[in-house]
């Protein structure tokens, strides 16, 4: 269902969605839970360290032990895949260009830090930098609303650290694509004491010890239902 969805909204090349579409789309991210992904949040993960899957053949919400991500589905136009965290684990600020993430917690609770550029620059050795205003910091739990981060609002830079076991549904269009001069680019955040709300962001390495491992989706199989996507 959310393929078909996607697939009717986000795939159309010569026209954005509609603020109604966009609207639609979110609402119907949160109908979603973990189970429908092949999650068993509840699951104790027995099976050995090495596999997140639970005996139940589902992956084990809470036999986690290092960030994990379920790929479900990839085109030119948009992708779809979870997080699964364990409590603790951080995945640091970074940003999203030009484009449009539905995000939604299937389970657990997530202190979540994020950002919007007000004016981005790029230095004499290419990295980014610039003054970004705080869009939200706090700790987010389940059940919660669909949050849409925008290219330019919204909080498209941001960050996570598991205060739970927790598990995030993210939807992506366009995908991330180093071709297409959209890669994924880490940043530090120095908060300015003068101007409480604001900071400058630098860009940075990707962090040497992050690290984020694969499973298998488990879920319903996905039927390509035309030649767009």
């Amino acid at each position: 269902m959310l393929y078909e969805a996607c697939n009717v909204v986000l795939s159309d090349p010569k026209a954005l969605p509609t603020f109604r579409q966009i609207q639609w789309l979110k609402n119907l991210l949160g109908t979603f839970e973990a189970i429908d992904f092949g999650i068993d949040e509840f699951g104790s993960g027995r099976s050995p360290s090495s596999s997140p899957r639970s005996c139940k053949g589902l992956v084990s919400g809470q036999g986690i032990s290092q960030i994990t991500y379920i790929h479900v589905h990839e085109c030119d136009h948009f992708s779809i895949g979870v997080f699964c965290f364990p409590a603790g684990a951080t995945l640091p600020l970074h940003d999203h260009p030009g484009m449009t993430v539905f995000t939604k917690l299937l389970y657990g609770s997530v202190y979540v830090k994020s950002y919007d550029w007000i004016k981005v620059e790029t230095s004499s050795s290419f990295r980014t930098f610039g003054l970004a205003g705080k869009v939200f910091d706090g700790v987010i739990s389940s059940p919660c609303e669909t949050r849409v981060l925008f290219p330019r609002s919204g909080g498209n830079i941001h960050s996570f650290t598991a205060v739970t076991p927790c598990a995030i549904l993210d939807v992506l269009t366009p995908p991330y694509s180093d071709d297409h001069g959209r890669p994924s680019t880490y940043f530090f955040d120095f908060p300015i004491p003068s101007l409480p709300g604001y900071a400058v962001l630098e860009e940075r390495d990707m962090p040497e010890d992050l690290f984020v491992a694969g499973a298998p989706y488990l879920g319903p199989p996905i039927q390509a239902c035309d030649d767009r996507c």
